[in-house]
Order: structure tokens, then sequence, then C-alpha cells
């Protein structure tokens, strides 16, 4: 079933993936890897001329060896865009168990 657009027109309003911190955290990891790349692939569009060997198929290889080094960087040495964005969605929508972790304990009796 498909998720009902918000009221403004844009984007789904099912906000039930941000429920948890995991979800979270590998949104934000997979963000970086796309922040990462994009890096990447602009750096190789600005090089100064063209190599001796350059061909279509040489250009995809090395795509996708720039995707998986992406990836690699984004879980092992993150820039840090990532877990930016996890902490704001964090504060925008309050985790229940991150709530849970901050009722008090003392079972409502004051």
């Amino acid at each position: 079933m498909i998720a009902p657009l918000s009221s403004s027109g844009g984007a789904p309003a099912d906000t039930s993936r941000l429920a948890s911190r995991e979800n979270l955290e590998a949104a934000g990891q997979r963000f970086e890897a796309i922040f990462v790349g994009m890096m990447l692939k602009s750096m190789r569009a600005a090089k100064l001329g063209d190599g001796l060997f350059e061909s279509k198929a040489l250009d995809q290889f090395r795509d996708m060896q720039d995707q998986q080094l992406a990836r690699a960087m984004a879980a092992h040495a993150p820039i840090g865009i990532g877990k930016a964005m996890t902490e704001f969605l964090a504060k925008a929508a309050p985790l229940p168990d991150a709530a849970a972790a901050r009722a008090p304990t003392d079972g409502g009796t004051k």
C-alpha cells in the first residue's frame, strides 16, 4: 500500500521508519555514502585530460568502484554529514524508546 501524501503535497506523511535509532543511523550512513559518491564523481569529472585507455566500460567500472569506496568510507571513516542528519532527524521526531527513557520511574505517585 502506498503511503498518503502529507498535507503539503510533497513527501509521504508516513514517519514509521523514524521509529528506531538503528533506522536513523542506517539512513544517515546511506546518505553519507551518496554524498561521498557525488563528491568522487565530481572529482572524476574535473580531470585535466583524457587518458590513453579511456572507454565507456572503464568509466562504468570506475563508477562502480567509486560507489563501493563511498560505502566503505561512510561506514569506516565518515566525514560527519550522516551523523549530523541522524541527530537532526532524531531531534525533529523524538523516538519512542528515548521518550520512555526520559519518563519518570516513580510510577506517577507525586
